[in-house]
């Protein structure tokens, strides 16, 4: 238009950029968008869950996920006559069942207690940012009752701890679940958790 003038060209343009921008935040900070990750989320264990208590909890959580993401868990069968193996050769068994269920593309995490430690928050934080790996699926790994492989602390490219407390391999399944969950309500701002 001929009435604008090369000043007030840049002006239209700085207020369009500021406009879109605020409206864009605003947005992002509401609950008009669900947050939801983008590849599939694996939890891969060992043996399957036996108390009902822990299969009803891991149940629930599941269920709710199902809003967010595709979650799945890999129950592997235990090794057969484990009784008349070492703990290290047992590890060494696991460890080949685990890395079968593994795919190149993926992203591995081992749930160690000697593994890196973060608040739920922190942890909400994390799983967005694994977002922009480029890999297609993310897999967290649950050791047997004695541990995993040294094969699949090489294949992992990280570690993480739910805590430096002990817990039954079967107890920490309902453990991160839950804590699965909880990251994606903190990332929807939903009222789930407290700080």
């Amino acid at each position: 238009n001929a009435n604008i003038t090369p000043l007030m060209g840049i002006g239209i343009s700085v207020f369009s950029i500021i406009g879109s921008w605020l409206i864009y935040d605003l947005i992002c900070k509401s609950k008009l968008i669900n947050y939801k990750i983008i590849f599939p989320i694996v939890l891969l264990v060992i043996g399957k869950t036996s108390q009902q208590y822990l299969i009803e909890g891991i149940l629930k959580y599941q269920k709710r996920l199902q809003h967010y993401t595709k979650f799945e868990i890999i129950e592997l069968q235990n090794i057969k006559n484990s009784k008349n193996i070492t703990k290290t050769e047992l590890a060494k068994m696991e460890g080949k069942l685990i890395l079968n269920k593994l795919e190149i593309s993926d992203y591995i995490i081992l749930l160690d207690d000697k593994g890196k430690d973060f608040s739920s928050l922190q942890f909400s934080e994390k799983l967005t940012s694994l977002m922009h790996t480029g890999k297609k699926r993310l897999v967290f790994i649950v050791g047997g009752a004695y541990g995993v492989s040294n094969d699949i602390f090489s294949r992992c490219n990280e570690r993480l701890s739910l805590s430096r407390m002990t817990f039954s391999h079967q107890m920490v399944r309902l453990f991160f679940v839950e804590q699965i969950y909880r990251a994606f309500t903190i990332l929807n701002n939903e009222p789930y958790h407290h700080k």
